[in-house]
C-alpha cells in the first residue's frame, strides 16, 4: 500500500513533541520544592532535546521580547520562572500521557534520546577542547540534531515507523526513503527551529548534520563539530570508526583525544540516566522488569500531571470563594475530585476561648455548626487537638494510636461513618485555623500519604482562604464600629446645633402665645407649629439614638420566653393581613444572658419588622435558637466561671436578599436597601444593642434567596465577648 505523503507547508498539523515522562516527573518534583533551586531545574530540562527546544522557542518568541536571542537553558530558566517551566512541562506531555499508552515500536523513543542526549555532551566536549567560546551552542545544537524524527514520528506514526524499519542501521539509506517519502529529518528540524525563531546557526547545524563529508569540510567549525558529534555518538561500529577518522582530517583530532572525549560524554551522559533512573541498555533484550519500570514511570506522571490539573481548576475556586461556608463547599469538591474523599468535618479554632468549634454540611449542603463538636484545646489527648497543638498530620491508624484513642475520637469516627480518621490541622502564616478530620478506610491510608503533597498544597490554600476570610469580617466590623462613632459624633454635632435656633423658635412662640388673648384663633396655629417642632425635635433624637449605648445590666435575659411573647402578640396579625407565617425552633433549657430584656425585644422585633417589609408577597420567618458549648467539660475552666459557651439566635427570611452594593455597609446608619423614607438606622441600633452586650450579630445573604441574621450572645457567667 502507497503510503501518503504529509504537507510540511501546513504547521497546524503538527502536534506536541513527546516528552519522557522520567524527565517530567523529576521536574514537576524540582518545581514543587520549597527551596527552589534553578541550577537543578536548568540541569533537568537541558536533558530532554523537545523540553529544551520548548524552552527556548518560548524565552525567544515576541512575548519576552528580548532584544537579543537566549541560547542558554540556565538562561532561558532564569526569563521563564518555575511556574513558567511547570506549565510548559504539564503542557508537553498531557497529548503523550492522557491518550491510552502507545507503544514505541520501530521508533525507539529511549535510544533516540540516548543519542541526543550523547551527541549534545560529545558535541560540547568537542567544542571546549577546540577552545571554542560557545560550548551551550554546541551542546544545543548536539542535542536537537535530530529533533525532526520526532516531529515526523509524532504527527505521522505509522508511515515513518515503516521507513525507519526499511532502514533500520543506515543513516543515509534513511535520509533516501524520507526524502522519497516527501522531505528528511534534517530539513523538518531546520524548518521547526526557523519557525521557533531559533538562531540561525543552530538551525544550520541541524540541517548540514548528514551531508556529505566533502562538503562538511568546508563548513563553519560549529557545523562541523556538530556533524562529527552525530558520528560519534552512534553505536555501530563502523560508524565511530567513521567518525574518528573524519574527526582527524576535518578537526584535526587525535584517536585518542577522541576517544577520551566519547568516553567523556557518555559518562555525562550516564550520569543524568542515573540521576533520573532511567534504564538507557538499549541494546539490551526487552525485560519484564523494566516495561514494568516503564508502566510505573507513566502512571505515575499521569497520576501527578492529572492531579495538577485538577488542582489548578480547584484552588481557583478560593478566589470565587466570598465567605467560610462557600471555603468549605471548595475544600469539600476539593477533597472529593482529587482524592475521592466525601466524608470530614471541619474544626474552626477559636483562639480567644481555646475551643474547637466543629463544621458539618446539613442536608442543603450549608456548613452549619453542630453543637455537639465543640471541644477544648486543653483535652490535648484526642487526635484533633493533639494534630492542631503539634502542627502536623495525625491519623487513627498509627501504631499503637487505637489503643490510645479517647471516647471523643471514637465518636467523631462514628460520626463519619469511617474506619478512622485523618487530622489535617490548617495553618495560614504559621498560626493554626482550625483542623480538617477526614473520614477513611484502613485501605485508602496508603493513597492519601502517597498523595500527601498534593493534599497540603491544597490544604494551605484553605488555610489561607479562611484566615482571610476571617481577617476580612474582623476588619469590616472595625470599619462598621469606625463607621459608628463617626456618624454618631457628626449626628450629635448636628443635632447640638439644630436643637438651640429651636429652642429659641418655641421660646419665642410661647412669649407671644402670652400675648394672644384666650380667644385669639392665631392661638391654634401656635399650637401646631410647637407640635410640628416637638416632631422634629422628635426626629432629631431618633437621629442619635442609634450612637447611644444602652446601660449594662446584670439582668438575667430568657431569649426563648422573649421570643415566645413577640411571636404570641405578632404571629396572627401577620398570617392574615401580610400573609407571613413566624415558624419557631427553640432549642430547651438555654441557658440566660447578661443582657437586658427590653434591649434585646427592640432588636428582635426589629428585626422581623425588616423582614416582613422585604416579603411585600408574603412567606416565611424562621426563628431558631441553639446553644453551642463544648460537649466535653473541661472542669478547671468550669471553676473559673468561665463557661466558653454562647446562644446563638437565627432570623431567617424567604425574601429576595440584600443588594450586594449595601451588604457590606448593611450595619452602619443611614444606609438602607428600602425606600418611602426609611431612616436606615433600625440595624445599626440593633447592632450597637447586641454589642453593648458583649455579641455579635451578623448578616448572612444570597441574593433572591433570602436573608439570614445570626446573633450570637454568650452564655451568663461567660466573661468574653463573642464579637471579637
Amino acid at each position: 500500500m502507497k503510503t501518503k505523503t504529509p504537507n510540511f507547508d501546513q504547521p497546524s498539523t503538527l502536534k506536541n513533541l513527546p516528552t519522557l515522562p522520567h524527565i517530567l516527573l523529576k521536574l514537576l518534583e524540582a518545581c514543587n520544592q520549597e527551596s527552589i533551586n534553578l541550577n537543578e531545574i536548568a540541569a533537568i530540562v537541558s536533558k530532554d532535546p523537545a523540553l529544551s527546544a520548548k524552552l527556548l522557542k518560548l524565552v525567544n518568541s515576541a512575548y519576552f521580547g528580548l532584544p537579543q536571542k537566549v541560547q542558554g537553558i540556565d538562561q532561558a530558566v532564569v526569563y521563564v520562572g518555575t511556574n513558567g517551566i511547570k506549565n510548559m512541562a504539564i503542557c508537553a506531555c498531557v497529548y503523550e500521557t492522557f491518550p491510552n499508552p502507545v507503544k514505541n515500536g520501530i521508533f525507539n523513543l529511549k535510544a533516540f534520546w540516548w543519542h541526543s542526549l550523547r551527541c549534545g555532551c560529545i558535541a560540547k566536549n568537542i567544542a571546549v577542547e577546540m577552545n571554542s567560546d560557545q560550548p551551550d551552542e554546541a551542546f544545543t545544537s548536539g542535542l536537537l540534531h535530530d529533533i525532526g524524527k520526532l516531529v515526523l514520528w509524532a504527527n505521522f506514526r505509522k508511515a515513518y515507523e515503516e521507513i525507519v524499519k526499511n532502514s533500520p542501521a543506515d543513516a543515509n539509506l534513511l535520509m533516501e526513503e524520507e526524502a522519497r517519502f516527501g522531505t528528511t529529518h534534517s530539513q523538518v528540524g531546520k524548518w521547526l527551529l526557523k519557525r521557533w525563531n531559533f538562531q540561525p546557526a543552530i538551525a544550520d547545524h541541524v540541517s548540514y548534520h548528514h551531508e556529505e563529508p566533502a562538503r562538511i569540510a568546508h563548513a563553519f567549525p560549529m557545523t562541523q563539530i556538530v556533524w562529527i558529534a552525530n558520528l560519534l555518538s552512534q553505536d555501530a561500529e563502523t560508524t565511530l570508526h567513521e567518525g574518528i577518522s573524519w574527526a582527524q582530517k576535518i578537526l584535526n583530532l587525535k584517536s585518542d583525544i577522541c576517544h577520551a572525549l566519547i568516553e567523556k560524554g557518555v559518562q555525562e551522559a550516564q550520569d543524568v540516566a542515573a540521576a533520573l533512573d532511567i534504564d538507557i541498555n538499549v541494546d539490551a533484550p526487552a525485560s519484564s522488569a523494566n516495561d514494568e519500570n516503564d508502566r510505573k514511570k507513566k502512571e505515575a506522571l499521569t497520576r501527578d500531571v492529572r492531579n495538577a490539573s485538577l488542582l489548578m481548576g480547584t484552588l481557583e475556586g478560593f478566589l470565587a470563594a466570598n465567605d467560610p461556608n462557600d471555603i468549605l463547599a471548595v475544600i469539600s469538591d476539593g477533597l472529593n475530585i482529587l482524592l475521592d474523599i466525601n466524608r470530614f468535618i471541619y474544626f474552626r479554632l477559636d483562639a480567644d476561648k481555646n475551643v474547637l468549634y466543629g463544621y458539618y454540611p446539613d442536608a442543603n449542603g450549608q456548613f452549619v455548626k453542630n453543637r455537639e463538636l465543640s471541644v477544648y484545646l486543653s483535652l490535648d489527648q484526642n487526635l484533633l487537638v493533639k494534630a492542631i497543638l503539634k502542627k502536623k498530620p495525625l491519623h487513627s491508624f498509627s501504631k499503637g494510636t487505637h489503643r490510645s484513642l479517647t471516647i471523643l475520637d471514637e465518636q467523631i469516627i462514628g460520626r463519619l461513618d469511617a474506619q478512622g480518621i485523618y487530622c489535617l490541622p490548617l495553618i495560614a502564616q504559621g498560626d493554626a485555623v482550625g483542623v480538617l478530620v477526614l473520614g477513611i478506610e484502613k485501605k485508602d491510608l496508603l493513597h492519601l500519604q502517597e498523595n500527601v503533597k498534593l493534599l497540603n498544597v491544597f490544604t494551605n490554600k484553605g488555610a489561607l482562604a479562611l484566615s482571610l476570610s476571617q481577617m476580612k469580617r474582623r476588619r469590616l466590623r472595625n470599619i462598621q464600629l469606625k463607621r459608628i462613632d463617626a456618624s454618631s459624633d457628626l449626628a450629635r454635632k448636628v443635632v447640638h446645633e439644630v436643637n438651640n435656633p429651636l429652642s429659641i423658635i418655641k421660646n419665642y412662640l410661647k412669649i407671644l402665645e402670652q400675648k394672644l388673648s384666650e380667644n385669639d384663633i392665631a392661638r391654634n396655629e401656635i399650637r401646631i407649629i410647637n407640635d410640628e417642632i416637638s416632631r422634629v425635635a422628635n426626629l432629631l433624637e431618633k437621629l442619635t439614638n442609634f450612637s447611644k449605648q444602652p446601660a449594662q445590666t446584670h439582668e438575667a435575659a430568657d431569649i426563648n420566653a422573649l421570643i415566645t411573647d413577640i411571636v404570641t402578640l405578632t404571629k396572627d396579625s401577620l398570617q392574615k393581613h401580610s400573609n407571613i407565617n413566624l415558624r419557631t425552633d427553640l432549642e430547651p433549657n438555654l441557658p440566660k444572658v447578661d443582657a437586658e430584656g427590653a434591649g434585646l425585644k427592640q432588636v428582635f422585633i426589629n428585626l422581623i419588622k425588616n423582614a416582613v417589609e422585604a416579603m411585600v408577597y408574603g412567606g416565611n420567618i424562621y426563628i431558631r435558637t441553639r446553644y453551642f458549648g463544648p460537649s466535653i467539660i473541661d472542669h478547671s475552666v468550669r471553676k473559673k466561671k468561665e463557661h466558653n459557651g454562647y446562644i446563638e439566635v437565627q432570623f431567617k427570611d424567604d425574601g429576595p436578599g440584600i443588594p450586594e452594593a449595601i451588604k457590606e455597609k448593611i450595619f452602619d446608619p443611614y444606609i438602607s436597601s428600602k425606600r418611602d423614607g426609611h431612616s436606615g438606622l433600625g440595624l445599626s441600633i440593633a447592632y450597637n444593642i447586641i454589642r453593648s452586650f458583649n455579641g455579635n450579630l451578623i448578616c448572612k445573604n444570597t441574593l433572591g434567596y433570602g436573608t439570614e441574621f445570626i446573633i450570637e450572645l454568650p452564655e451568663q457567667g461567660n466573661s468574653r465577648s463573642i464579637g471579637k
